[in-house]
């Protein structure tokens, strides 16, 4: 293992040498293991690898146990075999050249590479181990080391084989991305018929037919019919999405109940999805400050390993123990070696990085990670984030006298055929009262509203200046309830009938469900939060007070967001930004944490260290809770893991020789791997986390 986490693409993509036998292992190959990163199917290959030379290696390694002298004595057995003398030599050497070709192809690499690691590490053990058995079966030395050379290397497999399957379990969630995808899709024909092509005859522009139950094959517009889409693999919300014409829809999401035609306008490496894989592959790869101090200590200890087993030999060749200052010599290579240092921080970060991918959070830099556990103030932009970015009617008044079931059917059929945001809401406010009328004659007034004829009436639906042209004034009925509109920012609409004004209508935007949970449960851990936005003062205060926020920045334009998160950190504040990725680049940029929110759609966000597919704010929570739980499992592993090879490398050494306890290089290797395990394990708990919302309040 290089004790560098180099993420060049040259150091990603693995390279194989060629050694004995029929699988492709080497320096190349293990420097995809050495970063602990890479794709999952490079690591379910190693595995591969590791498992069936495991298994060779200990198929052999039983009879050269069996048949060694020095086991037989601890046992009180005999084995008188024809050619004994010869099982240690031969099978040894093939465990040597064959079972132990990963590790000294590695070594050989990091030698050339000048990045001294665990793989040379191991070479180097397992040589000295061979070259002492040799020199023993050709009768130049006093102690056989066969059978521990034999037990060191198919110990050293096993625990490389765990390594291997422990990171490629947490490379899946890149293998389940792509697994969204269907093979085919139907495309439809001009003509209206439909042919099935494999996907990638998909081209923009393309029509295609998503029956029910069926993935969709490609980023796209919905052209026609609806259906209730099931967007878990973007989003993590388990709720299916009700989708309609000229709703967006993305590659790998599920129509669950209907039959939708979409036209295609991203296939391949455009999509969404596409781009998901890839910010979850940078994510596993991406460097941390609790990776680079692992690299920084797995470097130095390989000099603190070759410092100490040069220093045994001479000790204890000094003393004429020569025997033992080979096992021991060799002990401290294997024990030192620091396979679970290496691996503390990287394992923890693909684990993590492919739980976050599974529960909507993109994650592109893993510093923006660690620093979340760290920030103390969380900085929304309001629209869009903290509100759905479109109006609702919140409140309503009519003229005295008048009937409201026929003032909303009248205003519904009035804006039925406008296209103005505030159209839309009085018209889904009026159709979920009941019926509309229809209208006649539909006639838009520039600037001041619409008119048309409602049931032989002429009414119109505009705002203060329709009542300005046309003279009238509120009636005092209206006045108090407009006047508390106004206060709180909210859009007033009209609805007049000939002359009269017969209703008005208080429209806002519609503040999330799900940000008034946010902000209680951010505030409830310690953190300010604080609102920013280029709405005006009286909109911004009135959206602050029904959240319970600590600060409001109002009427701040898009340029100057970024000003204010810089005043928030001169003021002593870590900030995380959280905005809808486009007007508000810079000041994700400039933060402390840049989280995009809602951008499921648009995963190419650079600004953003980490993206939250859905467009609950909620997900700021999560994110903590990932980057304290995270970086926990990080400081656990590299103590336990540091902690080990302070404490292992005396010992193997003989510190404790006097006392009659020495470390044998076999059993250094099974506490070198178990080491590895509890590593592996430990960042593998992480899987435990549940990083879904807590429920609305109510719900």
């Amino acid at each position: 293992m290089t004790m560098t986490h180099d993420t060049s693409d040259s150091d990603l993509h693995v390279r194989h040498v060629e050694g004995p036998g029929d699988e492709a292992v080497g320096p190349g190959a293990h420097r995809d293991h050495e970063g602990h990163t890479g794709h999952g199917a490079g690591h379910g290959d190693h595995a591969a690898v590791f498992r069936r030379r495991f298994w060779w290696s200990l198929l052999l390694t039983v009879p050269i146990v069996a048949t060694s002298h020095m086991v037989m004595d601890w046992f009180g057995y005999e084995l008188d075999v024809p050619g004994r003398s010869w099982i240690g030599p031969v099978l040894g050497t093939v465990v040597y050249l064959w079972a132990g070709w990963p590790f000294l192809a590695g070594g050989v690499a990091e030698a050339r590479a000048r990045r001294p690691g665990m793989m040379l590490l191991i070479a180097m053990a397992i040589t000295v181990a061979y070259a002492a058995s040799a020199s023993y079966s050709a009768g130049w030395f006093t102690q056989e080391f066969w059978w521990e050379l034999a037990a060191l290397i198919t110990i050293m497999l096993l625990g490389h084989w765990q390594e291997m399957k422990a990171l490629g379990q947490a490379s899946d969630a890149l293998a389940a991305l792509a697994a969204l995808l269907p093979d085919e899709a139907d495309r439809v024909r001009s003509d209206g018929t439909v042919e099935t092509v494999a996907l990638d005859e998909l081209t923009a522009g393309n029509v295609v037919l998503v029956r029910p139950g069926a993935r969709v094959p490609a980023d796209g517009e919905i052209i026609d019919g609806s259906a209730e889409l099931d967007e878990a693999m973007i989003t993590g919300e388990s709720r299916p999405v009700s989708k309609g014409v000229g709703d967006r829809v993305v590659a790998g999401t599920v129509s669950t109940d209907s039959s939708i035609r979409v036209r295609v306008d991203a296939v391949g490496e455009d999509t969404s999805l596409a781009g998901i894989r890839r910010l979850v592959d940078e994510a596993q790869r991406s460097g941390s400050k609790a990776q680079a101090l692992a690299d920084r200590a797995a470097a130095m200890l390989f000099y603190v390993a070759v410092g100490a087993a040069a220093t045994t030999f001479v000790a204890w060749a000094a003393v004429g123990r020569m025997d033992t200052a080979v096992l021991l010599t060799v002990g401290v290579l294997v024990i030192s070696c620091p396979h679970a240092l290496g691996l503390a921080t990287p394992l923890v970060n693909s684990v993590s990085a492919s739980l976050a991918a599974r529960n909507g959070i993109l994650v592109k830099s893993r510093i923006a990670l660690e620093r979340m556990r760290t920030v103390d103030a969380v900085l929304f932009d309001k629209t869009g984030t903290l509100t759905k970015g479109e109006h609702v009617v919140v409140d309503s008044v009519m003229a005295a006298g008048e009937d409201e079931t026929a003032a909303w059917r009248a205003a519904g059929a009035v804006e039925a055929d406008s296209e103005h945001p505030l159209a839309r809401a009085i018209v889904r406010a009026a159709t979920a009262r009941g019926p509309v009328a229809a209208a006649t004659g539909f006639t838009s007034l520039t600037g001041r509203g619409v008119e048309a004829v409602v049931e032989g009436a002429t009414y119109a639906v505009g705002g203060p200046a329709l009542l300005r042209e046309r003279g009238l004034s509120e009636p005092k009925e209206l006045e108090a309830a407009v006047d508390g509109w106004r206060r709180r920012g909210a859009a007033v609409l009209y609805l007049v009938r000939h002359d009269a004004v017969v209703a008005a209508f208080a429209l806002e935007d519609e503040v999330r469900p799900e940000a008034r949970q946010a902000v209680a449960d951010l505030r409830a851990t310690g953190r300010r939060v604080i609102v920013i936005t280029g709405d005006a003062r009286q909109v911004a205060d009135a959206v602050g007070a029904e959240l319970g926020v600590d600060e409001v920045l109002a009427e701040v334009l898009p340029e100057d967001k970024d000003a204010e998160v810089a005043r928030l950190q001169a003021r002593g504040l870590s900030v995380a930004m959280v905005g809808d990725g486009v007007n508000d680049a810079p000041a994700l940029a400039r933060a402390d944490v840049g989280l995009a929110i809602g951008a499921g759609t648009d995963v190419a966000i650079e600004s953003a260290g980490i993206i939250l597919a859905s467009s609950d704010p909620r997900a700021v929570l999560s994110v903590i809770r990932l980057s304290r739980t995270s970086y926990r499992k990080q400081l656990q592993n590299l103590t336990w893991a540091a902690g080990y090879n302070v404490a292992a490398i005396p010992l193997a050494a003989g510190a404790l020789a006097w006392a009659g306890l020495t470390l044998q290089p076999a059993v250094g290797a099974v506490l070198m791997s178990a080491s590895t395990i509890v590593v592996a394990l430990n960042a593998q708990l992480l899987r435990r986390l549940d990083l879904r919302p807590t429920p609305l309040e109510g719900a």
